[in-house]
């Protein structure tokens, strides 16, 4: 399974194969199907995308800033990529974080094959998610592939865990250090519940609810109100 220990291998192995093919893949995915980017994006040089670009540049700007007055990109800041129909609620910053099509996408294309982007999810014995034995969707999958399209977004050429301008590796641990934060265990559980459903609509954890007397049911009731 691709952890944050592959995000340290520069361009080699696995992440490096992501990073070579989400670099052409990702421009399919900026505007709706059958319209063209403008002006075009070449697929094979970098240096166009990121800020240099106003497609590019909106999904990268920083959720809470207007994109025409950006000043800051740091690795713990987050693009507006990330939500749902990027739209980013200032009142409510869990509101369709890490819910983008643009993620569901990327993720289809690294873990479940390229063509399974286009179609309705199904077990596939030659994806990546079926070699490694996943059945679900983990938090450190869905930091490494939100990095990964941050990354294929950006302009530099290169993935590298020390580059000032992308701050991968800062990125990275942000999400996933909200993803593994007690405090947040309920959102967590709604999204990685979510993300399940999109990717593995046959498993059996993607079908499992909750008894509404249970004991786990009455824990997260009682941590919710005390939030509250």
């Amino acid at each position: 399974m691709l952890t944050v220990l592959q995000l340290g291998k520069g361009a080699s192995g696995a992440q490096g194969d992501d990073t070579k093919t989400l670099k052409s893949a990702v421009l399919e995915w900026l505007v709706p199907r059958g319209q063209v980017v403008i002006p075009p994006l070449s697929r094979n040089i970098k240096s166009d995308r990121g800020f240099n670009h106003e497609v590019t540049g909106a999904l990268l700007c920083l959720a809470g800033l207007d994109w025409s007055n950006l000043s800051l990109k740091s690795g713990d800041q987050w693009p507006m990529f990330l939500y749902a129909e990027y739209n980013y609620d200032p009142e409510d910053p869990w509101k369709g974080l890490l819910r983008s099509k643009i993620l569901i996408f990327g993720f289809k294309h690294v873990f479940t094959s390229p063509s399974s982007v286009d179609r309705e999810p199904k077990a596939m014995h030659s994806s990546n998610a079926y070699l490694h034995g996943m059945k679900s969707v983990t938090k450190g999958s869905l930091a490494y592939i939100a990095t990964q399209v941050r990354f294929s977004l950006s302009s530099p050429f290169v993935f590298s865990c020390t580059d000032t301008v992308t701050d991968s590796k800062n990125f990275y641990h942000s999400i996933l250090d909200l993803l593994e934060d007690p405090d947040e265990s309920d959102e967590v559980v709604d999204l990685m519940t979510w993300w399940t459903h999109h990717i593995f609509p046959n498993s059996s954890s993607s079908q499992h609810s909750i008894s509404e007397n249970s004991a786990l049911s009455k824990i997260r009731a009682k941590h919710a109100a005390l939030r509250e």
